[in-house]
């Protein structure tokens, strides 16, 4: 637009020049014609109004699917999105391209995460009060938190002397929750997924829970007498008092990127996030308590923090702001306390279908930072990408203060596997089992690893 402005002055002065008024009357024109141009399209983005909506199709479209920001979806099902443009002054636009923006890697070809079916970007033209709709579907292929939007604008003049860029509609968020797998071929008589725990010490007893009375037995402690019954039947009595056992896990999941090489990307981190809802979903439903702790990002607190409304110069500007996209880095760990009940679960699903890899805390600085936030009668799963001697030692340190650690492998070769064994075993860790793929995982409850050969599979 400059270089016009610059070319009406050097007209205007070799007009005068030459004295020609012809050349003078030329730079004129050409300098209204700009100064229009530069208004009228100015004038006529800024009357555009733009609002999107978001319409679930099949069980999504039930009410408990709505949020306030958009909508909470399973992988497989589909929404329609409507995005109504219109012009809101009398000022007619010659012509204006419209893009609903998708987030960049959104819909990658070979691991796309949501599968457009219709068309995001048009051209048209808008008279005064006039409208413009586009129509198009998203199919949700995998989980994550999704931004569907904002809408890029761009118009001009019919000369192609100025072009504007604008971001309207507020973007809406689809959250696809992960896809849960139903554990098979754990005996039910365990009430645990992943068996029994095997304890060095004695189970607790709770001493507010009586379970019974019976006759005094040589060694029993005067603590344990029954008075009262022992009064009413002349012989001595003790309590027999119900065992505070373990009962139920919480899950932690090792999010760092390092431990994600880009090589087996998406699918190896994907598959522990499927790894951790599915056992703790497998957990939920024998009653048992359930939490989560994982050093992953938080997409949703990411794209509160980058934000979306800005005032682009050029096109390209605009679907960097629209795309912008990246790893979050958190300072706190995302953590769902350790309970029982259908609220405790979705609150799981919900952070794990949010969770990005982060390069923000190590895993052992996670299990370090939150030891002391976790229940001692609940057994600690990892699920691990990797597993290096600071990871190791981390879990060693929470089996020494009590706790019944297990450990899940995701993907990892023959020689992953052996350091993992040698690592986890020299802190006495055992109960160690390996899932390679998602049509694995309804057995990992029986597929442990040999203590002789720790790359056989039972």
């Amino acid at each position: 637009m400059i270089r016009w402005f610059v070319a009406a002055g050097g007209l205007f002065l070799v007009g005068l020049l030459l004295e020609s008024s012809l050349l003078v009357y030329a730079a004129y024109v050409l300098a209204g014609l700009l100064l229009g141009a530069r208004w009228w399209t100015r004038n006529g983005i800024e009357a555009l109004q733009a609002t999107r909506t978001l319409r679930p199709l099949g069980t999504a479209a039930l009410p408990d699917r709505q949020r306030d920001d958009g909508l909470a979806l399973e992988i497989g099902e589909r929404v329609r999105v409507r995005v109504v443009v219109r012009n809101t002054r009398w000022l007619p636009l010659p012509w204006v391209l419209l893009e609903d923006a998708l987030p960049g890697g959104t819909t990658a070809r070979r691991f796309a995460k949501l599968e457009v079916k219709g068309q995001r970007l048009a051209i048209a033209s808008l008279g005064p009060g006039g409208e413009v709709v586009l129509h198009y579907s998203l199919i949700c292929r995998a989980r994550g938190f999704h931004a569907v939007g904002p809408l890029v604008l761009e118009t001009g003049d019919l000369f192609g002397l100025h072009r504007r860029f604008r971001i309207l509609a507020k973007p809406k968020y689809v959250l696809v929750y992960p896809r849960v797998v139903p554990l098979t071929g754990y005996e039910l008589v365990s009430r645990r997924p992943i068996g029994e725990v095997r304890l060095t010490h004695r189970l607790f007893e709770d001493p507010t829970r009586l379970a019974g009375v019976r006759e005094y037995q040589q060694g029993d402690p005067l603590g344990r007498v029954h008075w009262k019954v022992t009064a009413r039947t002349g012989t001595l009595h003790c309590k027999v008092l119900e065992p505070s056992t373990l009962s139920g896990l919480t899950v932690l999941l090792d999010f760092h990127s390092a431990g994600y090489p880009q090589r087996g990307e998406p699918i190896r981190s994907e598959l522990a996030i499927t790894v951790a809802v599915s056992l703790i979903h497998a957990v939920y439903l024998l009653g048992q308590q359930v939490g989560l702790v994982t050093n992953a990002g938080d997409a949703a607190q990411r794209v509160k923090t980058e934000g979306w409304d800005s005032d682009p110069r050029s096109r390209q500007q605009a679907r960097a702001l629209a795309d912008a996209s990246g790893e979050s880095g958190p300072i706190e760990p995302l953590v769902v306390p350790t309970g029982r009940g259908a609220n405790v679960f979705q609150q799981v699903r919900e952070v794990l279908a949010r969770a990005e890899l982060s390069p923000a805390m190590p895993f052992a600085q996670l299990v370090t930072h939150t030891a002391s936030r976790l229940p001692r009668d609940a057994t600690a799963l990892a699920v691990l990408p990797e597993v290096s001697a600071e990871t190791a030692i981390a879990l060693g340190n929470l089996r020494r203060r009590g706790m019944a650690v297990s450990v899940v492998l995701v993907m990892l070769d023959e020689d992953g596997l052996e350091r993992a064994y040698k690592f986890l075993r020299a802190e006495g860790i055992r109960d160690l089992r390996h899932c390679s793929s998602e049509e694995a995982l309804p057995d990992l409850a029986r597929a442990t690893v040999h203590r002789q050969a720790p790359y056989d599979l039972l």
